[in-house]
């Protein structure tokens, strides 16, 4: 299968400014972006005009669960002013994170009311994982379990497997198990443990991750998109050819 390739603009927030970042990966072939909430919050019109100049889409974009909980329609009006259809919550910091499974359960089940509320507005809603979500609880759960369960089918699963491995959870167990949850992959690279270079991160197929075990099996989830990311590199522009050059490899 052929999918859509995305780049999450906070792989190149420290190198601005933002319009040649857009030119650029338009001319190394990728179809669109995922900006986070720097990129839109201030003037969310502006920033689809800066996309529609470049010639590309808005895959999805991440936002703040406290403040998509509090205002869903605010971030409604954003996702149709970005022209995408796809929200997703990426984080909770670590003193709001809950400690058991009924914890991780009320928060599923937020996003699951905000889910039904933007769907009647042609919406979806999907959350991202880190590592925490993959550190077993007391009881040997996992929290993503929970919080999965408890949201109901209208939400997604934007599935991060750099963090899955990162947090010792085979990636290939992970994929299987929420496959029919999965609306978007980021198809972030990992380095062994103990690296310090780059915050451990690389470009896609320069990691440890074993993308030939994991690729054939993108095509049991719902995502027509995968998305280029890396959370601390030292030249973005590099790691955006090295990933996509590497993604077109795969899907030749």
């Amino acid at each position: 299968m052929t999918y859509q390739i995305g780049f999450q603009l906070y792989s190149s927030r420290n190198f601005p400014p933002l319009e040649p970042q857009l030119e650029k990966l338009a001319s190394l072939g990728y179809d669109g972006v995922e900006p986070f909430l720097p990129n839109y919050e201030a003037d969310p019109a502006a920033f689809r005009r800066k996309l529609d100049d470049a010639g590309l889409k808005c895959f999805g974009f991440h936002l703040p669960y406290d403040g998509l909980v509090a205002d869903p329609q605010r971030f409604a009006d954003i996702a149709h002013t970005l022209g995408s259809d796809l929200l997703i919550p990426p984080w909770l910091a670590p003193e709001d994170r809950p400690r058991d499974a009924d914890g991780w359960r009320a928060v599923g089940e937020s996003l699951g009311k905000v889910a039904q509320q933007l769907s009647g507005q042609g919406l979806r809603l999907a959350w991202h994982n880190h590592d925490f979500e993959y550190l077993p609880l007391p009881d040997g759960s996992y929290p993503i379990d929970h919080l999965l369960d408890a949201a109901g089918a209208d939400v997604g699963f934007e599935a991060d497997f750099a963090w899955i491995t990162r947090a010792g959870v085979d990636p290939v167990e992970a994929l299987i198990r929420h496959a029919d949850r999965i609306f978007a992959i980021q198809v972030k690279d990992t380095m062994k443990v103990g690296t310090v270079a780059e915050g451990g991160w690389a470009a896609m197929g320069d990691g440890i991750i074993d993308w030939a075990r994991l690729w054939p099996l993108f095509a049991k989830t719902r995502a027509d998109h995968v998305v280029v990311e890396h959370d601390e590199p030292n030249d973005w522009y590099e790691t955006a050819r090295r990933s996509i050059s590497f993604l077109k490899r795969r899907e030749s």
